[in-house]
């Protein structure tokens, strides 16, 4: 009764953590959720506000599939002014957060047993939204001392006749590496050579970096423009989260296609988020930069924290608001019950239902060597997670 293309799939372990942390809750018990990828900061008001407004003013109907005019043209103004990138309103379809931009972007461009790169560790959808599309997610596993990016020459060594694309994340989930523009450069000149592989660049985290300004791959090589889907979107810098607006930005005939599908599937997404998505590009950048500020002082912390705990090895993530520690010291232990801790995943358990942290396992991302740890949670929430994540890590033998 349940379709193949539905059995193919695996449930997002993300959510899956955080449901079981919140049922923790529920039940009494103190849980510090470090697991789910949300700020934990409210909307600006000015973005609310034109929400708001827009209710107001009775703005209530169906937009243009594709999104508001209006909205498209600010997204095409922003790109340029902000990135140096090329793409007419035409170019560029609004979708219910950047997870369904992505999704309906692989359905568009990827037939059965194409093979699709994606380096890990990955978001946890790339290869169940591949499965999807009913193609073949084809992993590349890369390092922690690369930072877990991946090199030019994995890269050659993966592709084989029937890639179809790359995905890139940059900065990372669950990781938060930022490629720089030399290392952008390096991967362009092996794509030069396959004129038929698309890429898919997601760039959700774009305003959450930290040394260095956000350099997209089309920054470092304009000349794949003619194949390359910018997805984006709102929830991660502007803590939009549950408004629900992304998008993506590619050659027309991919944009085209994307909104034939989105036209058969939802429509547009909700005409107020698409007033306060308006707002949000076109109003103040000072909470986006003091929200970013905050983020880097809790990644200074949690890094100089987790760094000093025996067996784990931490780096210093250049952007988003996540950490990846290697935890591979750690399995194989006892825990004081004589449970052998024999995957991330078991570690993840013990310590979300002994010690009240949520984290997400390393094997959802295709690493089974970390521990994902989302530092969008207060200083005050991080400090109390750090005590109860020594405890654990000291009870284990």
């Amino acid at each position: 009764m349940i379709s193949k293309r539905a059995q193919l799939l695996s449930p997002s372990e993300t959510l899956k953590i955080t449901a079981l942390a919140k049922q923790l809750a529920r039940e009494g018990k103190s849980v510090i959720s470090l697991s789910a990828g949300e700020p934990d900061f409210k909307t600006p008001p000015h973005i609310c506000n034109a929400a708001i407004e827009a209710i107001t003013d009775g703005f209530h109907g169906y937009t243009m599939n594709t999104g508001m005019p209006e909205l498209r043209e600010a997204i095409s103004d922003k790109l340029k002014r902000e990135n140096q990138l090329d793409f007419p309103a035409d170019q560029i379809v609004l979708s219910n957060g950047a997870k369904q931009s992505i999704g309906f972007t692989i359905l568009a461009t990827i037939d059965p047993e194409d093979e699709v790169l994606i380096p890990a560790p990955y978001w946890v959808s790339y290869p169940e939204m591949v499965k999807l599309a009913v193609g073949v997610p084809v992993i590349v596993k890369t390092t922690f001392e690369n930072s877990y990016k991946l090199s030019a020459k994995q890269l050659e060594k993966a592709i084989t006749k029937k890639t179809k694309a790359l995905i890139l994340c940059s900065p990372s989930n669950p990781t938060g590496s930022c490629y720089t523009r030399s290392e952008l450069e390096e991967l362009a000149d092996v794509l030069k050579k396959y004129p038929d592989i698309l890429i898919f660049s997601d760039e959700i985290y774009e305003y959450i970096v930290f040394e260095n300004e956000h350099v997209s791959i089309l920054n470092a090589a304009p000349e794949l423009a003619d194949r390359t889907v910018i997805i984006n979107g709102f929830s991660k810098g502007f803590a939009m989260t549950g408004w629900r607006l992304g998008y993506m930005a590619g050659p027309k005939r991919i944009a085209d296609a994307v909104a034939k599908i989105q036209s058969q599937e939802t429509s547009a997404p909700s005409s107020i988020s698409q007033k306060a998505g308006l707002a949000a590009y076109t109003g103040s950048m000072k909470p986006v930069e003091e929200m970013r500020k905050a983020f880097q002082k809790r990644r200074d912390y949690i890094v100089g924290e987790l760094s000093s705990i025996p067996g784990i090895k931490c780096f210093k993530p250049a952007g988003a608001f996540y950490v990846f520690p290697d935890i591979h010291h750690h399995l194989g232990k006892k825990t004081p019950d004589g449970a052998t801790i024999e995957t991330s995943t078991d570690l993840a358990m013990y310590l979300l239902e002994k010690f009240g942290v949520a984290a997400v396992p390393g094997d959802a991302f295709g690493e089974p060597s970390g521990l994902r740890l989302s530092y969008a949670a207060s200083l005050e929430n991080l400090e109390e997670a750090v005590k109860r994540l020594k405890a654990g890590f000291d009870s284990l033998s």
